[in-house]
């Protein structure tokens, strides 16, 4: 027979175990801030923008933008994205800022990407430094802007805006509220957990209705426990109800 469970046992069982599970939510939100504030390396991005366009000359201009010209800009900025992560700019970048890595390892610290569409690149760079991070995003656009006539014939890079940390910079990670709070609700489920297991593993007896559901009997009686106290206090009334049938039955006889 399958065995089912009430919302009633349930919340007995979650009412039984809350210390055990408030345990878990608490531990879980501790390791959670030692890991953050002391274990973790706060890392900061920034980022820096340049427009692609086609090179117009005057009559081009006068009958304004082409939608082909727009159409074949954004799809070189698919080609732009593999150039800017290669060998022929992150080297020079890091002689320029002295950073003694690989190409590999500065293009890991890179991010390029460009909203759908659009003729806008955003170059992003992270580091443990913050002031590394401006520095390794802009390097990489000028070095960018500056090679890229030369790599593929074409003048149509134009910087928008460049990377600047400023004098507080919040670090990108780790995201303390966020990895608390995640830290709360794996604590919650493994308190739940655990006390279900707990639950689930209990054989032991503990009412009349445990003792029907195992054996499948009706419980003709049951003896109660009293507490020495309650002992203690059941004798003095039973002294005290034979002391007065006793004094009743001796004021009978005389009289």
């Amino acid at each position: 027979m399958e065995e089912t469970i009430s919302l009633k046992e349930i919340m007995s069982v979650l009412k039984k175990r809350w210390q055990l599970i408030v345990g878990c939510v608490v531990g879980a939100i501790l390791l959670s801030a030692i890991a953050t504030f002391f274990f973790m390396t706060p890392t900061y991005q920034y980022s820096s923008e340049f427009i692609v366009n086609q090179e117009r000359n005057n009559n081009q201009q006068q009958a304004g933008y082409d939608i082909n010209e727009i159409r074949s800009s954004v799809e070189l900025i698919n080609t732009y994205n593999v150039i800017i992560k290669s060998p022929a700019i992150l080297e020079e970048v890091n002689n320029e800022l002295d950073l003694n890595l690989s190409a590999d390892q500065l293009a890991n610290k890179i991010n390029v990407s460009n909203a759908e569409q659009s003729q806008v690149v955003t170059v992003a760079a992270t580091d443990e430094s913050a002031e590394t991070a401006a520095n390794l995003a802009n390097a990489t656009v000028k070095t960018f802007e500056a090679k890229i006539p030369d790599l593929m014939n074409v003048d149509n890079v134009n910087i928008l805006s460049e990377a600047e940390a400023g004098i507080n910079p919040s670090p990108v990670s780790p995201n303390a509220p966020l990895n608390l709070a995640i830290a709360a609700v794996v604590g919650l489920m493994l308190g739940v957990g655990v006390a279900f297991l707990l639950e689930y593993l209990d054989t032991t007896v503990k009412n009349t209705d445990d003792l029907e559901e195992e054996f499948g009997m009706a419980v003709l009686g049951s003896i109660s426990t009293i507490s020495p106290g309650e002992s203690s206090k059941q004798e003095r009334t039973n002294t005290n109800t034979r002391s007065v049938a006793s004094r009743q039955r001796r004021e009978n006889v005389g009289s």
